[in-house]
């Protein structure tokens, strides 16, 4: 029997990953490891570029959450460049953001996270992908699944210049403002989006919650963490994706802190552990304790289901009822299952198409004064935004002439590192037992690190030196020697 059970690679997320399950003598796992073992490196790309270059140049680490890092910049820029932007660039900025939800938040539900539950979790590999959910659901809902999509990347397109990679946000304000045709077509397009993220979420309660199966891995206590919960909030404690202070809550609900995003660096630390590029995040004030949940932990969630446990509810009407159903539903806060996720998302799903409504019907996202140039420079710009895996920091200094000279990023799925890995090990104790682990089993396993979305290009720096290690192997692929630096 063997002693290391192998998932590589890992699949359905962004970027590359693999999983490390270590049996012990009776063929139960002893202990399973999550890796990321490539490495992008962005801080170190952007040393010595023009400060106001970074929205564009940031947009292109990763071409699913573009948005976001395009506007963690910007707002970074508009510390940077000592600026407060008008107000109407501001409600062009979070219709834009909410866009980009809705188009992001369906893309993970139906084309990522679905498989598993429409067509199930042990279904043929064949099977499990977009093409599996379309011929178990009709090419109707499809596509109502592909129609919806590309309206969230008009509304990106409309404001912010392309429907992937925006290029609108500059220190101060954006590029170019809305005219009343635009703002029609937005409006009715998140319409229909409202009336779409409903059906989402009905056909999460038919097929997900009525499905038993489904269910008791769902509200499996061993599958659950314990953890703190981070996401921000605006005034009122409710969910905001684009400002707003950033909540901090405890695993028994309680607010634990709640800070400005220029004093992060006072609240979380990095730890680097030596077998992946990825590094974990906690809280500075719990410290770090390993891979371990709890109220002595420092580890943290992130993303839709951490950023609903860290709120007191959502901002918009039919969110918020839906918001308050999931919490009835498990009959606790916060909620712990990681399949939880989720459910969490499409709540998010219908909040973006409310907001992005309601942005759309305000008379004044037509205004022109859409840009502030009245600049004072700072030495450094921190912007934050909840990126649609959860909360992202930009961190920059600049030279006397506006060259980045420090770049600190840390990203949602970083933020989620030391989670995603307990999940990733808690999952492989609860499912292999006996050495025994098929392909539909260890699918599963995947199950749990795909709950949070994971965008792993954008997640990958290191402290200290990178190791390069080169092996030479001989026809038979035996060893022959190693190097290392």
């Amino acid at each position: 029997m063997s002693s290391r059970i192998t998932i590589d690679p890992i699949t359905r997320l962004e970027g590359h990953g693999k999983i490390e399950i270590f049996l012990n003598e009776h063929g139960d796992v002893d202990d399973a490891y999550f890796q990321v073992p490539e490495l992008r490196g962005f801080e170190q790309f952007c040393v010595g570029r023009k400060a106001e270059d970074m929205p564009q140049l940031t947009s292109r680490i990763c071409g699913v959450c573009p948005v976001a890092h395009h506007y963690a910049s910007t707002k970074a820029l508009d510390m940077a460049f000592g600026v407060q932007p008008t107000l109407t660039a501001l409600k062009l900025r979070n219709l834009l953001y909410s866009g980009y939800y809705i188009y992001d938040h369906i893309l993970n539900f139906y084309f990522l996270a679905a498989p598993d539950f429409v067509v199930g979790p042990t279904a043929p590999k064949a099977k499990r992908n977009i093409l599996g959910v379309i011929e178990k659901v009709g090419l109707d809902i499809a596509r109502e699944v592909i129609k919806h999509r590309a309206y969230g990347q008009k509304i990106t397109e409309i404001l912010g210049g392309k429907p992937t990679h925006p290029v609108s946000g500059i220190p101060g304000g954006q590029t170019r403002g809305i005219n009343e045709a635009e703002r029609k077509e937005i409006e009715q397009m998140a319409k229909s989006c409202v009336d779409f993220a409903e059906f989402s979420l009905k056909i999460f309660a038919d097929v997900v919650l009525a499905n038993k199966d489904y269910m008791s891995l769902v509200l499996n206590p061993n599958l659950g963490l314990a953890l703190y919960n981070m996401g921000m909030v605006d005034e009122n404690n409710r969910v905001n994706f684009y400002d707003g202070k950033i909540r901090v809550t405890d695993p028994k609900g309680r607010e634990f802190a709640k800070f400005e995003a220029k004093d992060y660096l006072n609240h979380v630390r990095e730890h680097v552990e030596p077998w992946s590029y990825m590094k974990i995040p906690y809280l500075k004030d719990v410290g770090y304790e390993g891979l371990t949940d709890g109220e002595r932990s420092g580890i943290y969630r992130v993303g839709p289901l951490g950023r609903l446990n860290a709120a007191d509810g959502m901002a918009t009407p039919k969110a918020n009822e839906h918001y308050k159903a999931m919490f009835q539903t498990f009959g606790t806060k916060p909620v712990n299952s990681t399949l939880a996720f989720h459910w969490a998302r499409l709540i998010e799903l219908l909040y973006a198409a409310e907001n992005t409504l309601l942005l759309a019907q305000d008379p004044a996202i037509t205004g022109t004064d859409i840009r502030n140039m009245d600049y004072k420079m700072q030495e450094q710009g921190i912007g934050v935004v909840e990126a649609a895996r959860g909360t992202l920091y930009h961190h920059y200094w600049l030279t006397d002439d506006r060259l980045m000279k420090r770049v600190n990023l840390i990203v949602a799925t970083t933020n989620n590192a030391g989670a995603i890995c307990q999940s990733i090990r808690n999952a492989a104790k609860e499912l292999i037992h006996g050495g025994k682990a098929d392909e539909g089993l260890l699918n599963m396993v995947e199950m749990f690190f795909r709950a949070y979305d994971p965008c792993f290009a954008c997640a990958t720096h290191v402290l200290g030196q990178i190791p390069l290690v080169v092996e030479v192997r001989d026809a038979s692929g035996d060893l022959v020697t190693s190097l290392t630096n």
